[in-house]
């Protein structure tokens, strides 16, 4: 809830899933004590503070909105988009983890030239909880399409640093592909990527990729916002600091 917060104040049946799969995929391609805390946070903070003023994100997506009051200034893309929503989202109108692994391991899955061993629960979670405005543990429209946007733009990155195409981004190609992202890391948080989503060799599959990309934007999009007078530092209480680590 506290990095939701923070992101947005500062700054599914086998045939339907398979044709909106079919759809998307179009639209794709065109993780003691009070004082140790405290030392860690800012110790992580510290870290991160350099790139975050270096990260330019888009805008985050607005607050909930009715369709009827937005369809007519919408283009032709973003309707059809809007009509693959309705039918993903059934009647809530809203995506859940569950919905959302299923349509992105469908559209993946169509994509030979990615390596993948699809998207895992847990990952689309975490990617449902930095965008979950309201806590509700679901997506709407205007959130997916945000996610939905960042992925095709990162598909892009991947597949023009997969240099050998062997179905990965290699670990010589990472930095620059990171660069590509949008995200300017120093060579100790670099590491700290690779030791948490890439392989033994220091290769990066297609989900592990973008479930990097979506936690260092989500992360650098709250870091910005609760950094408001831009000088690279933050406070947060214990309190704060768990909510935005444990929901995302």
């Amino acid at each position: 809830m506290f990095l939701a917060k923070a992101l947005l104040s500062g700054g599914s049946g086998s045939g339907r899933g398979g044709s909106l799969a079919r759809s998307l995929g179009g639209l794709l391609t065109g993780g003691g004590r009070g004082g140790n805390l405290g030392g860690l946070v800012g110790g992580l903070v510290n870290l991160i503070s350099e790139a975050a003023a270096q990260y330019n994100p888009e805008p985050p997506p607005p607050p909930h909105n009715h369709f009827t009051n937005v369809e007519a200034y919408e283009s032709d893309e973003i309707r059809q988009f809007r009509r693959l929503f309705v039918q993903l989202a059934g009647d809530d109108m809203e995506v859940c983890a569950t919905e959302l692994r299923d349509i992105l391991n469908k559209v993946v899955s169509r994509h030979q030239d990615l390596k993948t061993d699809g998207f895992s629960l847990d990952t689309c979670r975490s990617m449902v909880a930095v965008m979950d405005s309201d806590t509700n543990g679901k997506l709407g429209f205007e959130e997916f399409k945000y996610l939905w946007n960042n992925i095709k733009k990162w598909q892009c990155v991947y597949k023009q640093y997969d240099t050998d195409q062997s179905g990965t981004v290699g670990r010589a190609q990472l930095p620059d592909a990171l660069k590509a992202a949008g995200f300017h890391l120093n060579e100790q948080l670099r590491q700290v990527v690779v030791r948490r989503y890439a392989d033994e060799d220091g290769s990066m599959d297609f989900n592990n990729f973008i479930s990097c990309l979506v936690r260092l934007d989500s992360m650098f999009r709250a870091f910005k916002s609760l950094d408001r007078d831009g000088d690279g530092q933050i406070r947060m209480t214990t309190e704060d600091w768990l909510q935005l680590t444990m929901y995302s």
